[in-house]
Parts: structure tokens; sequence; C-alpha cells
């Protein structure tokens, strides 16, 4: 972002949440990754079906599937994209597996407002072929000075994930998938270290979990 306090909102104040948060979220260009990946249960031999059928030959949402995977890294890739005016308008994030040199996922972050929620919300947009994901998170500063961000949402317009698929011309079938949910919390430890949680749910049973240490100096590579 260009400035974090741009999800500042009526339900939201970017002030309250910790300056190092902030300063990610503000030159994510000049950090380095490293992730663990953890499927859960019974939805480990999906992992692997997504990665055949899907995600291997597209080169998106290709989640680690086991902790040593990422061992050796991600490398980052954050692309700003302008309008001819040189109006900054989204924001590219690619990132790689150090270890397989393939694409975990491209995302193409904003800040963004939704009909069903007052404060700005962070949304990505995963471009798949004919279409895209869409995620829109609310943002929620805890009394520590972690950002949570959720896709949590109980009807079209609010917060969550959306499915867009072209109908052919200008327009788009859209579906809200409401059990299928997002928690994002960055936070800094004792220590000094960021790091964040990420969690996927489908019908509110956790399916994935990601685990990011953001490395400060590491800069990722940045057009």
């Amino acid at each position: 972002m260009e400035t974090f306090s741009a999800l500042s909102g009526p339900d939201f104040e970017s002030s309250s949440v910790h300056p190092k948060v902030r300063e990610f979220y503000e030159h994510t260009s000049q950090y380095g990754l490293e992730v663990w990946s953890e499927w859960c249960g019974a939805f480990r031999p999906f992992g692997r079906v997504l990665a055949m059928i899907f995600s291997r030959r597209l080169q998106q949402l290709n989640m680690p599937l086991t902790p040593l995977a990422s061992s050796r890294g991600v490398s980052s890739s954050v692309v700003q994209l302008e309008t001819e005016a040189g109006e900054s308008r989204y924001t590219g994030w690619v990132r790689s597996n150090r270890y397989s040199g393939e694409i975990m996922y491209v995302g193409a972050y904003s800040v963004a407002r939704v009909p069903g929620y007052e404060s700005p919300c962070v949304k990505v947009a995963f471009p798949l072929p004919n279409g895209n994901a869409t995620v829109f998170m609310k943002p929620k500063a805890e009394p520590d000075g972690s950002l949570v961000l959720e896709s949590v949402g109980k009807r079209f317009g609010d917060p969550g994930f959306y499915f867009l698929v072209r109908a052919g011309g200008t327009d788009m079938w859209v579906k809200f998938l409401r059990t299928f949910r997002e928690r994002i919390r960055i936070y800094v430890e004792p220590s000094g270290d960021l790091r964040t949680d990420h969690l996927f749910t489908i019908w509110r049973r956790p399916f994935l979990r990601l685990h990011y240490h953001l490395l400060p100096g590491a800069s990722a590579a940045r057009s």
C-alpha cells in the first residue's frame, strides 16, 4: 500500500496497529519470506489432488504440500501497476518456492469497499483461466497491535470469497462462497520478529495452515 491509513474507516483505525506491521504493508518489497505449511487431517490428500490437476499446471494457488517443501524459503516479486496518469491502481505480488522453482501464487492487491461493510477491505484477486478468485478481507486490530484480516461474511456483498467467471462480452458470473474463509494474523513477537499465521477453513473446519517469518532487509524484486 502507498499508505496503510488507506484501510482506516468506521470499523478500523490503522494507527492502532503496530508500526512494524504497518511498515511491512507499505514496504513489502523490502522483506524476504520464510514459510511453513500444514495440510490438516483428512484434507491432506485434497492438497495433492489440487496440485496434480490444477495448481502446478496453472502455476497458481500452488501451496506447499509438506513443511520441508518450502525449506529453502520463498522468493518474492512486487510489481506496481499504474494508470497512464501515474496513479497506482494494483500491486502484483508473485511468490515462488525456492526449492522447486514453482510459482506458489500470484495476486493483484488493492484496497476496496463492499456494500456489506462500512470500512475499506484488503482486496486480493487471483487470476485464473476465464476469470479469477477474489477475496475481500476486513481488517481488525488486536490489543497487542497485531493485524487480523478475515474474509468472513454471511451474504453476497459482504467481505469474503468470490469466484468470478466470464460469461461473454463484459458479463461475468459471480458466486459468493460463504463456507470458504481465510484468517490472516500479522504480529510482532517479543523478540521483535514479524510473523504471520494464515488459516484456511471450509465449513468452519481448518484445512490448511501457513506460517510466515517476514524478514526485513532481504529485499524482494520490485518493478
